[in-house]
């Protein structure tokens, strides 16, 4: 486990270099507030001095001075170190082993939350299909603002450190092993050492971050100095971190052009402050996103991806996932982004390149996830931005790529994999409706239009279809999957027949991540709902080919209400398109009746949810007198009493309305009749509306 002290430093110290001992954020709990503060703002103000001594740029020195005499103001001994012989010779640079520093993963911040926000369901006739909306991130859905910076607290054992001060300032450095811990301990220490260009006297400290504010921070972004444009940015970034009013004084201050302009500067270190200062002035704030793309942001975002800087590229993507939480953004980000982000970021790290295999460190897997988030929120959009994403080369190639390679090395759990799963749901979303018309026709096969519904499908309560009719359309169905299961591309992969395994092996494997889970349901849902041929082909795949009522039931039983919508939802479709009625009640049946309130006292899951079941109860029904009686055995004729009677709101006159319908197919079957009466109930209960 991490050290508690050591945090993330957006603005990271080179390999082996400390500077003063300042306090963590666990050293300041208990402290005042004005006194934290303040040494949150010192702690900021010595990380960036220390960045801006490392880039070497110390005051000028005094005319007349050559280095020769710069040399000779140098200590002639230096201070003591533990562990080291004699100094270096004078004029040679002191020999430094150097190890670098060690430091945690970024801690997530504004982590994704749990799913994405609903839209209401539209009512549909019974024996219809269902779709599972696209949705969005609840909270937003954003990458989250970068913290403030810190660095590791440091001390040197049987001494005091070097003074760093207006003499010596940025003149000395930690050299070789681990940085002594601050209780003292050794931990491969071997000593201060001082910087081999460092002149006492002439090294002029920068401005502190206590004698500038938000009007100082932002003139220095367009100082020529890169220094103290650094030194804005992150001002900008450190009060910008948590506070609205920081965040819209900085835009009347027109800071959002001057940080534009500085995404691709020169100089790397003002690109990563000016990103970082941008991914925190747009968390949570619409106003600041629309300035920055009012101020051709977007464009230079995407020139500032094709820097080889990790840093920076997790700054980027992180903005772009800010950026596409505002649903008046996301077009318009689609139009811009989707291709330059397949190409440099989605496609060599799924996998999907030349190596086949997903190869990302820690940096790279942060990149891929903000990538992958962005793309969640945009998949929510519109039909418009919907058709981009599936058109975009490589796309949902790589979504799938992502999600399989996962599967196979055992890594179901990942975050990433949760964006992924959950993209692939809302391109899938009225998928028939939106497909090319060429595809759509090579799905439903010859002599079959848009518009025509599923002929052989039953019609009415008690219209089962012939034998030969059945015969007939599954050696249709035969011919058709064998061609279109061939090699698929692209958005092929949305209703290819080898997509059900991937969610099936989603819905067993994955465990915790219940938004995973609730994704995977919702993507099958999707491409099984409807009239059209290729959806009742899939049904029926899943059912009798990749077996995937087991999983769901499975998933049904221990679901919360967000999962039990979609895991509903796919059941509704499959009972609907089901061949075998009778052996697909002898399963559900049981699992769905519990699921019901009886009585005012019991659990009662959401409307949608209790017509979803209601609905599986009533395809069933209508060609299986199985399925009847077992809802009479599971005692489900007292549940369905009590929703039919309870109309106390519009939700519950939806679900008493179907309760009352299915009551009423019931009754037909009059070998029943004699369970009914033992029950307590008559004809009239079971037809009254």
């Amino acid at each position: 486990m991490q050290d508690a002290h050591f945090f993330l430093s957006a603005l990271q110290p080179e390999a082996g270099v400390c500077s003063l001992a300042l306090p963590s954020d666990r050293q300041l709990e208990g402290r005042r507030e004005a006194e934290a503060q303040r040494l949150r703002s010192a702690r900021v103000q010595e990380q960036v001095r220390l960045r801006m001594m490392l880039n070497g740029r110390a005051a000028p020195r005094p005319p007349g001075l050559d280095l020769a005499e710069a040399a000779a103001r140098l200590p002639r001994r230096l201070p003591a170190q533990p562990g080291r012989g004699r100094p270096p010779p004078a004029g040679r640079a002191p020999r430094r082993r150097v190890r670098r520093a060690r430091h945690p993963a970024h801690p997530a911040v504004g982590r994704v939350s749990d799913g994405l926000a609903r839209r209401p369901v539209h009512a549909t006739p019974w024996g219809s299909s269902v779709l599972a909306w696209p949705r969005r991130e609840a909270g937003g859905g954003e990458a989250g603002a970068i913290q403030p910076s810190v660095l590791p607290w440091t001390r040197l054992k049987g001494g005091k450190a070097p003074r760093v001060g207006k003499d010596y300032a940025g003149a000395w450095r930690w050299v070789g092993g681990s940085p002594p811990s601050r209780r003292g301990g050794r931990g491969g220490v071997r000593g201060w050492d001082a910087l081999p260009w460092a002149v006492p006297h002439l090294l002029v400290p920068p401005p502190r971050f206590d004698d500038i504010d938000l009007p100082s921070a932002v003139k220095y972004l367009i100082a020529s100095d890169p220094n103290l444009q650094v030194l804005g940015a992150a001002y900008l970034q450190h009060k910008c971190y948590s506070d609205g009013n920081a965040k819209k004084q900085a835009r009347s201050l027109q800071a959002m052009p001057k940080l534009v302009k500085l995404f691709n500067s020169p100089n790397q270190e003002v690109q990563r402050h000016a990103t970082g200062a941008m991914r925190n002035l747009i968390y949570d704030n619409a106003e600041n996103k629309l300035a920055l793309v009012e101020e051709n942001g977007i464009y230079e975002l995407m020139r500032t991806l094709r820097e080889p800087d990790d840093e920076l590229r997790k700054n980027v993507t992180g903005i772009l996932w800010n950026l596409s939480s505002s649903d008046n953004l996301k077009d318009r980000l689609a139009r811009d982004t989707l291709e330059q982000l397949t190409d440099l970021v989605l496609v060599p790290l799924s996998g999907l390149g030349s190596s086949g295999v997903i190869q990302q460190n820690a940096s790279e897997a942060e990149i891929f996830y903000n990538s992958t988030g962005f793309l969640r929120n945009l998949s929510s959009a519109s039909q418009q931005t919907r058709q981009k994403m599936r058109e975009c080369h490589g796309l949902v190639d790589s979504m799938i790529h992502y999600v399989n390679s996962s599967l196979e090395v055992g890594k179901s759990e990942d975050k990433s994999v949760e964006n992924a799963v959950c993209v692939l749901r809302n391109l899938s979303y009225r998928l028939y409706d939106e497909m090319p018309p060429s595809a759509l026709q090579r799905l439903e096969g010859h002599g079959r239009n848009n518009g025509s519904t599923v002929t052989g499908e039953m019609v009415g309560c008690f219209s089962p279809q012939s034998k030969k009719a059945r015969e007939h359309y599954l050696n249709a169905d035969i011919v058709t999957f064998t061609e279109v299961s061939k090699d698929p591309k692209g958005m092929e992969w949305l209703w290819n027949p080898q997509i059900i395994g991937i969610y099936n092996r989603l819905l067993q494997r994955c465990e915790l991540n219940k938004h995973t889970t609730e994704a995977a349901s919702g993507a099958l849902q999707n491409i099984t709902a409807g009239d059209r041929r290729w959806a009742g082909v899939l049904s029926r795949l899943a059912l009798e080919q990749e077996r995937i009522l087991n999983p769901v039931l499975d998933r049904v039983r221990t679901a919360d209400h967000l999962q039990l919508r979609s895991l509903t939802g796919l059941i509704r479709n499959l009972s609907r398109h089901a061949r075998n009625k009778d052996e697909m009640s002898t399963k559900v049946v049981s699992h769905l009746i519990e699921k019901l309130p009886g009585s005012v006292g019991d659990k009662s899951p959401p409307a949608d949810v209790i017509v979803n079941i209601i609905a599986v109860l009533n395809n069933l029904v209508v060609e299986s007198p199985m399925a009847a009686r077992d809802i009479v055995y599971f005692d489900g004729l007292r549940k369905l009493f009590y929703i039919k009677k309870r109309r106390d709101s519009p939700d519950n006159e939806k679900s008493s309305r179907a309760a009352a319908s299915l009551l009423g197919n019931m009754w037909q079957y009059t070998k029943l009749h004699r369970d009914f009466k033992m029950k307590g109930y008559r004809k009239e209960d079971f037809l009254s509306l």
